[in-house]
């Protein structure tokens, strides 16, 4: 005990005695003795007659509250039945009767399992006499299931022959006088005649009955034996706390890692995902350190995983952070997140260097439109992929619901303030209830933001309670829409309040695609759930006529909306098709926001990996956008500083700004892209690729470009790529066959990350905060896009003004520009220059913490186009099987 509490100052082993009754005599001796160690001791006293369900759910709090570490069950033998012995946690079985506990000490594992305290102070005693009795026998009389096979394992182990009989055996008394030592136990008051016994046996009388004020703690006394069997108990407690103590430290990985075998031709996303069998996530968690309670199935194959864990390992160093961005893509996609899993494939499954994967959830937009899902692809993704694209566990639809909620209660507010006096709004408000009317606590915060402080209702003067009661929203300047998370061009404008019961209410509002909500943008920059509660309190929804902004406090509704997210704010554990671990969480939009997975998952993943772990991590759009808005949002929220960017270039998109022609999603490729042309893709090169690289530059970290290599790539463009690469400033630049080979085609890169991560890294933001927001959103358009200078619209100017005057000048910036292109022109190509910004509007997310000016015209609700993916997609509903998602 001196041990752990030198070790764990903080710690207070606590043992909980769960009896039938309220006689305290047990709980006396067990104190006594705790008290000598300072031991913790509590009572659960349950009804005398108590039934077998009122003792499992007791069981089931002790079971999962981490102040107990140990569970003695002071009951009747008829109530300690299998299913509540089944119950009790092995963890906290420091009396030993559980079937997993007796099953470790037969097999002789004393290290997970408990010594019975009973039998501890019964091997005590006999060892006392060990000289004596070693090779020798001991009769054991009246002992009966476990206790009896425990002690005579235990007995037998330590060199002496066992023998046992009943009270009621005629050959009683020749066993006791052939015996060297005898162990009286359940016995009540019988006991054995001295006459009978040898003059030199040891007879040990295990009565636990004592006068609670019995100071006589001897072990020549009859009562000395309690005491005895009371201190071995506290030692298992001891021990478990101990135990519990090591298991909450940083364990080693043991991922046992998935066989893949490539096939050629590469067969379709959803085959190659359908073939692999994946690890049960449980299995998964545990070989990564993660323990049973820090995780929640979401079926076989996902898990939420609990934010404790970065309580428990928060002493632990963090390991290695990487950034996978692009240069400018194509509109079919470079291959970002393939990329991002292939690495860490390469990593864990074949440098055996721990690492995890952190990847946006997949919108149901894309996947049914004309992207397809986001599970990566051939050889490299995250397993099942069905189940990845679609629902997962549910966070984007707990997303909808919270911002449609927000939205509805902006709507009712209105009607309700322009149809009720000041008087009726503050009654129905502030309701009086069972003859009390009281605020609520956000009615209260609502009060201190005013200046009102007071907290009787009968106290507001009628101006104080007008000034309450009435948000006084400007129609005209409500920013909040509704979301669905399909793509709908239907409902990009439309009008609501038409029935007769909205009472004339009509306006004009719209609907945006769900991961565009700026809740969406909270879950992935909070870093607990206190800071998503008070980022959704900030959200501003609208302006009210006097132009003051209404938040989701002043509606009343950011404790519902914490309570809708209080699931979504766990990151989802999945697994590559290697095995290797990946978290799945948040996937915000990339144009109005930053387009970055959670700073949660980073975090837990950070500390799982260890010191010399790695974590991959995504960044939406090519460099200029995602991985710059990854650095100045997400960095300055996280406080997290990555070591390494991966830059993620394919021949396609090189040939394109090198002077190819357009491509666009569903046409056939232009011959210049499917044919060797090094004039095109060296001036891809020198253009743009040079240019992301350059971005990368600006914040002090170190570049490795990685080739996603095609088919159609030639060997001479492969090389031509790797060299130009390095010549501008790359620390590496390698090929990468994950798509075909999975980890194993990536090894390359995976050795190059390795290096560039141990040079040192001088990251540094791109502006000060504090600067004021044109010369922020200046600094950008000037560093990073390469413009001369930028142009507000009079828009534009107005509600930078009205930013600063509300205290919102401080906020990063978040760029929504056309991603297709540096300038913000998606036709001009390469790396452009001599060109003005225009800034033709500027938005905030002030929960989320940025301010987003508009470049050109943003579209948050995509369209279906002639021929969507749905057409392909079906299920066999005979074996349930989905086909032709990619």
């Amino acid at each position: 005990m001196e041990t752990l509490l030198r070790r764990n100052p903080e710690i207070q082993p606590l043992l909980a005695i769960l009896q039938s009754g309220e006689d305290d005599s047990i709980l006396e001796i067990n104190k006594k003795i705790a008290g000598k160690i300072g031991l913790n001791v509590t009572q659960i006293c349950l009804a005398k007659e108590c039934h077998e369900d009122d003792i499992v759910a007791e069981l089931l709090k002790l079971n999962s509250d981490p102040k107990v570490h140990g569970i003695y069950l002071h009951l009747p033998p008829a109530s300690l039945t299998s299913r509540v012995l089944n119950t009790l946690s092995p963890e906290k079985d420091v009396d030993g009767l559980t079937d997993v506990n007796l099953g470790c000490l037969v097999r002789g594992d004393l290290s997970k399992s408990f010594v019975p305290p009973v039998v501890g102070a019964v091997l005590d005693l006999l060892g006392k006499h060990d000289a004596l009795l070693k090779d020798k026998s001991v009769l054991l009389v009246g002992v009966e299931g476990s206790l009896r096979l425990t002690l005579q394992c235990l007995i037998e182990r330590s060199g002496m022959a066992v023998d046992t009989s009943r009270w009621n055996s005629k050959s009683l008394q020749k066993q006791v006088m052939q015996s060297d030592a005898v162990v009286l136990l359940g016995a009540g008051n019988m006991d054995v005649p001295p006459t009978w016994a040898r003059p030199d046996a040891v007879i040990i009388r295990c009565e636990s009955i004592l006068e609670p004020d019995d100071d006589d703690v001897g072990l020549s006394s009859r009562s000395g034996f309690g005491y005895l069997t009371a201190a071995y108990r506290s030692q298992n407690v001891v021990h478990s706390c101990s135990r519990w103590l090591q298991k909450q430290q940083y364990r080693p990985w043991r991922l046992r890692n998935l066989k893949l075998q490539p096939l050629t031709p590469v067969p379709s996303d959803i085959q190659i995902s359908r073939a692999q069998t994946p690890k049960p996530v449980d299995q998964l968690a545990e070989e990564i350190g993660l323990l049973p309670e820090e995780l929640e199935a979401y079926g076989r194959n996902k898990a939420k995983v609990q934010l404790s864990v970065l309580g428990r390992l928060h002493s632990q160093p963090d390991g290695k952070y990487v950034l996978v961005a692009g240069i400018t893509p194509t509109p079919l996609g470079e291959g970002k997140s393939t990329v991002t899993i292939g690495l860490v494939q390469a990593m864990s499954a074949h440098l055996k260097l721990n690492s995890f994967a952190c990847l946006r959830q997949p919108s149901q937009g894309p996947t049914f439109g004309v992207k397809g899902g986001a599970a990566g692809g051939g050889y490299a993704q995250v397993i099942p992929m069905e189940e990845f694209n679609l629902h997962l566990t549910g966070d984007i639809h707990a997303i909808t619901a919270a911002n449609n909620l927000v939205a509805a209660a902006i709507d009712a507010r209105m009607l309700h303030e322009a149809t009720q006096s000041d008087k009726a709004l503050f009654s129905r408000l502030v309701p009086t209830v069972n003859g009390v009317r009281k605020f609520s606590p956000i009615q209260i915060s609502r009060l201190n933001r005013l200046g009102i402080n007071k907290s009787d209702p009968a106290s507001l003067t009628p101006q104080e309670v007008s000034t309450f009661v009435r948000l006084d929203l400007d129609p005209c300047k409500i920013t909040w829409q509704r979301v669905v998370d399909t793509n709908d061009r239907f409902l990009r404008k439309i009008t609501v309040g038409q029935a007769s019961t909205e009472k004339g209410q009509i306006r004009e509002t719209g609907f945006d695609i769900a991961v565009a909500s700026e809740i969406m943008a909270i879950l992935a920059l909070s870093d607990s759930l206190q800071d998503m509660k008070s980022r959704l309190a900030r959200m501003v929804v609208g302006t009210s006529r006097s132009g003051e902004p209404v938040t989701a406090e002043d509606l009343g509704v950011s404790g519902a909306l914490v309570v809708l997210m209080k699931d979504a704010i766990k990151p989802t554990l999945m697994q590559t098709l290697e095995g290797t671990p990946v978290f799945v969480h948040a996937g915000p939009f990339a144009n109005i926001a930053h387009g970055n997975s959670s700073v949660l998952a980073d975090k837990l993943a950070l500390k799982l990996v260890g010191r010399d772990g790695f974590v991959v991590t995504e960044a939406g759009f090519g460099a200029d956008i995602g991985m710059e808005k990854f650095f100045n949002i997400k960095c300055r929220a996280s406080g997290l500083r990555p070591d390494v960017v991966v830059l993620v270039a394919t021949v396609r998109a090189l040939k394109m700004h090198g002077g190819g022609p357009n491509v666009s999603a569903g046409a056939p490729l232009p011959k210049e892209y499917i044919d060797e042309n090094l004039s095109l893709v060296a001036g891809g090169c020198r253009s743009n690729l040079k240019k992301q690289i350059q971005i990368a530059h600006l914040f002090g970290v170190p570049v490795v470009v990685a080739l996603n290599v095609f088919k159609t790539d030639t060997q001479a463009e492969i090389d031509l790529v790797c060299q130009i690469a390095k010549e501008c400033g790359a620390s590496d630049a390698v090929p990468c066959h994950h798509w075909s080979q999975g980890g194993r085609g990536c090894l390359e890169l995976a050795q190059a990350v390795e290096e560039a991560a141990n040079r040192p890294s001088n990251f540094q933001f791109l502006y000060n905060i504090e600067m004021p927001v044109v010369e922020k959103i200046r600094t950008i358009a000037q560093r990073v896009y390469g413009a001369d200078d930028i142009e507000l619209s009079p828009e534009a100017e107005s509600k930078i003004d009205y930013y600063n005057q509300q205290g919102y000048g401080s906020l990063p910036i978040c760029m929504a520009k056309t991603h297709l292109s540096l300038s913000h022109v998606p036709d001009k190509k390469g790396a452009p220059t001599g060109f003005v910004l225009p800034i033709r509007d500027v938005r905030a997310s002030i929960g989320a913490g940025f301010i987003y000016p508009l470049v050109g015209t943003m579209s948050t609700m995509p369209g279906l186009p002639t021929r969507p993916c749905f057409y392909d997609i079906d299920l066999d509903p005979d074996t349930e099987e989905i086909t032709g998602l990619f």
